[in-house]
């Protein structure tokens, strides 16, 4: 690597198109494009490298802190290139780097291939929606077009609470105020109790990942804030069952019903490579809460939602399957991919034979 400066490493990165850069101590550099990993053509980084590179990336408030842990995120840019969020951790005693690369513009619901319904997530004046999905699913993404709609269509003050801060959002409509774990709040309890001292309307919690989060942000919801969370799940059931699972079995019950009176709904989505092999497009299912729904949630029959949605369209909501039917159909995905990324590959062997009885033809 020591041909190469890091900076020219991520420009070369973004002109690839990738979406991450692996650096390890004694390995060649590495670039994710279209979700596979490809190895470079420069020599192994050396332990001089790492540490020449963490003293050009680490922020100067965190200098200190990075000798003294196992792992930590910062942000870095490239001023006028592009945004990247850094995670720093250590592999057999040395430090190893894996680097997401965070574009300034900031892309439509619609450029992302999203279906238009989840703009209806952004129109609740409270309650809680959670986007989901495993680690490079484009949960980030999705969440900052969401934001940045209502950024461009409502007067809001929209509050970030993040680790790191990823997009960074230009006041259009609404006012942003962004905060990072470790620089600008001491953690993410912290960040939502004074959050609710700011005068929000809109907050974003970067990741759920405690109960006393979870605790916080449904308190949040119920004073009248629309609050936007991440969780690393793959459907609304388990993300619900997720949530629940944070508290004690004595306690699931009242956050059951607390949990029930605040959802306003969840997106969950995977990327999936596209048939023209030109990048990802995403797979989503979309739960927009109902009276019916939350019904079920209180009653603890959440298979029942699934079958609710599974009928075709019901009031804009969209299972995986059918999701991965209407990428297949466009000719947007292989028929192999459908089928390797579907959680109930008979329904959807029903779909593709034309046993389907719902929409034909969803708005993307």
């Amino acid at each position: 690597m020591s041909e190469y400066t890091i900076d020219s490493l991520l420009k070369k990165a973004l002109e690839l198109g990738a979406s991450d850069i692996h650096l390890i101590v004694g390995e060649v550099p590495s670039f994710r494009i279209d979700g596979k990993i490809l190895k470079s053509k420069l020599p192994p980084v050396t332990e001089e490298d790492m540490m020449n590179t963490i003293e050009k990336m680490v922020p100067v408030s965190m200098r200190d802190r990075i000798y003294h842990s196992y792992d930590s995120d910062f942000p870095y840019e490239i001023e006028g290139v592009s945004r990247f969020r850094v995670n720093l951790a250590m592999t057999f005693g040395y430090h190893s780097m894996t680097i997401r690369l965070i574009p300034y513009d900031i892309p439509t619901i619609q450029q992302l291939n999203l279906p238009k319904s989840v703009e209806r997530l952004t129109h609740f004046d409270n309650g809680i929606v959670l986007i989901t999905g495993a680690t490079g699913s484009g949960k980030s993404t999705t969440i900052a077009s969401i934001l940045n709609h209502i950024n461009h269509t409502q007067r809001k003050h929209i509050i970030t609470v993040e680790d790191p801060i990823e997009y960074v959002f230009k006041s259009n409509k609404s006012i942003f105020t962004q905060r990072q774990i470790g620089i600008d709040t001491d953690n993410y309890l912290n960040g939502l109790k004074f959050a609710l001292r700011q005068d929000p309307d809109v907050i974003l919690i970067g990741e759920i990942r405690d109960m006393e989060t979870v605790q916080s942000a449904l308190h949040a919801a119920e004073t009248g804030h629309l609050v936007f969370a991440t969780l690393h799940t793959f459907n609304a059931i388990q993300t619900i069952n997720r949530l629940l699972s944070f508290f004690p079995p004595s306690e699931r019950e009242l956050v059951r019903g607390q949990f029930a009176e605040v959802y306003r709904g969840s997106i969950s989505q995977k990327l999936l490579p596209r048939a023209d092999e030109k990048g990802r497009i995403p797979a989503v299912e979309l739960l927009i809460s109902t009276p019916t729904i939350k019904d079920f949630i209180l009653k603890d029959e959440l298979e029942e939602i699934y079958k609710l949605v599974q009928k075709g369209s019901y009031d804009d909501m969209i299972t995986f399957n059918t999701s991965l039917y209407d990428l297949y159909k466009k000719k947007l995905i292989t028929k192999d991919v459908a089928l390797d990324n579907s959680d109930n590959k008979n329904e959807l062997q029903h779909y593709l034979r034309g046993v389907y009885s719902g929409t034909n033809n969803m708005d993307y």
